[in-house]
């Protein structure tokens, strides 16, 4: 069966996110210590991974929920967290990195004649943004987020979505992702090609559940090849 699209999961896929997610929490950390919280830099950074982890990383009241739990002073309360969105932002900006060889690598698939997709669990406007920031923005055929079926993976209807917008079958589709449940479980259900993004992921693969594991994002090449 020929390939004719490569459909992709974006944070720590295609974007660094936890590089990026990693300098901005430390930022925002130092920066509310010197705004007056009396916690330590190692706690706070502690307690905003928990956070986010407990809420998804797309929780945007992260340093809200901290503040509220260490500081009993309301008067401090806005100047700590206008410092902590200002350092967030800052670091934003200098942090948000695709892999080495995305660019390189998507410009190839282009080149022969490969569709190109997008399906995040983020919202549609952050998921812009970061494209817009690591200008891949321009590479997609079809971008896919939590707002176009109100769902996340490993639901089916995010994957479905883009195969209708790509006038596609799952069997002529490469999926590529990081995260074991939602991007290569809930792929290879309906019926796509997995490629398990190993560069990204926190946890590895142990037993044969997708058709690639891909050391680097430049071995997509050869694997659409075959």
């Amino acid at each position: 069966m020929k390939i004719k699209a490569v459909i992709f999961d974006l944070d720590n896929t295609l974007i660094d996110f936890m590089k990026f997610k990693s300098a901005c929490i430390e930022e925002a950390a130092d920066a509310m210590i010197d705004a007056g919280l009396n916690i330590s830099r190692e706690v706070l950074i502690k307690e905003a991974f928990s956070v986010y982890n407990q809420k998804t990383y797309e929780y945007r009241s992260v340093f809200d929920d901290i503040i509220k739990k260490h500081n009993k002073d309301n008067r401090k309360s806005d100047k700590i967290l206008a410092n902590a969105i200002i350092a967030y932002r800052r670091t934003k900006n200098a942090y948000l990195e695709t892999y080495p060889q995305t660019r390189s690598t998507l410009i190839h698939l282009t080149k022969k004649g490969i569709k190109l997709a997008i399906v995040s669990d983020a919202p549609r406007m952050r998921a812009y943004l970061r494209l817009c920031s690591a200008k891949l923005q321009d590479f997609f055929d079809v971008v896919v987020t939590y707002d176009d079926t109100n769902k996340e993976k490993p639901s089916p209807e995010p994957f479905l979505y883009a195969l209708k917008q790509l006038d596609l079958r799952p069997d002529e589709c490469i999926y590529v992702g990081d995260n074991h449940e939602k991007d290569i479980v809930g792929a290879k259900k309906l019926g796509f090609i997995t490629v398990f993004a190993q560069y990204g992921a926190k946890k590895k693969i142990e037993e044969k559940i997708c058709d690639y594991k891909l050391p680097y994002i430049s071995k997509l090449k050869k694997i659409v090849g075959q």
